[in-house]
């Protein structure tokens, strides 16, 4: 069994992006799940228009990290958060917050296609009807507009009042991309977002991310490091609830400055 070296760890305060304006901003992070202490001292900012990818070992607490970006821990029992979680500035774990806004500003992509048991058309539909539009028109565009956005549009014009449970898993994922992307968020999450799909469906979803970036804010929970590697322009590595180790993609990957880094990009840590 190898043996980890017993180095100084290098999860600082200052691990943070090069960009001084950052859509995201997580400051002090430390999450308790049942007083066990998950996520240790978080700090990082999110380069804007870019695709940043967490890595880590299983268990690393890496999809705990994103269930935080958007409020997904506060229907969990014995949780506990504190720190900041800034995005354009708004602390969304401040007193006042109002959840149904902050989920607003964030698309998700699981990793497995959730399509709501209705139309390809109502799903889509579904997040602005909420945050109140009900004009039939707009609707009607903002349908064929996020459609076309995935690559859905030729595929499905003529049944959008069919149920998206026909669709197949790799349309279903591209339609769930959509249906985040109708209510503008500022922020897209993926988390293991093509753990489900065949290669052709993983590059197709791939290829839409690295064109959204131009839009969006985008973070990866990804345990594939190939995937890392050609999608990404940032890699945060986190380590039993630490970040190690942020930076550029290439940088991080082929130069690691991190002991523990350099053991887990080499397949010695899994």
């Amino acid at each position: 069994m190898y043996s980890y070296p017993n180095i100084e760890k290098q999860q600082t305060e200052n691990i943070t992006s090069p960009l001084s304006t950052p859509h995201l901003q997580i400051k002090n992070l430390n999450v308790y799940i049942d007083e066990k202490h998950i996520l240790k001292n978080i700090n990082l900012e999110i380069p804007n228009n870019s695709i940043t990818s967490i890595i880590g070992p299983s268990g690393c607490g890496k999809t705990t990290l994103l269930k935080t970006l958007n409020r997904l821990l506060d229907d969990s029992k014995n949780i506990q958060i504190t720190g900041s979680v800034l995005v354009n500035g708004e602390d969304i774990y401040a007193k006042n917050a109002e959840v149904t806004h902050i989920r607003k500003k964030m698309g998700l992509l699981s990793q497995r296609p959730f399509p709501l048991p209705m139309s390809i058309f109502d799903n889509i539909a579904y997040g602005p009807r909420i945050h109140g539009e009900h004009n039939k028109k707009i609707l009607n565009q903002i349908v064929e507009n996020q459609l076309k956005n995935v690559g859905l549009w030729e595929e499905v014009k003529d049944r959008l009042h069919h149920y998206a449970s026909q669709l197949s898993i790799g349309q279903q994922q591209r339609l769930c991309l959509a249906r985040g992307l109708a209510v503008n968020p500022e922020i897209i999450l993926g988390d293991e977002s093509t753990s489900a799909l065949d290669p052709i469906s993983t590059q197709t979803i791939e290829n839409l991310l690295v064109d959204l970036k131009k839009d969006y804010t985008i973070i990866l929970v990804t345990h594939i490091l190939r995937q890392a590697r050609r999608v990404s322009d940032y890699i945060a590595f986190i380590y039993n609830g630490e970040i190690l180790e942020f930076g550029k993609t290439e940088e991080v990957l082929l130069h690691p400055r991190n002991e523990i880094t350099q053991q887990y990009v080499k397949g010695f840590i899994s």
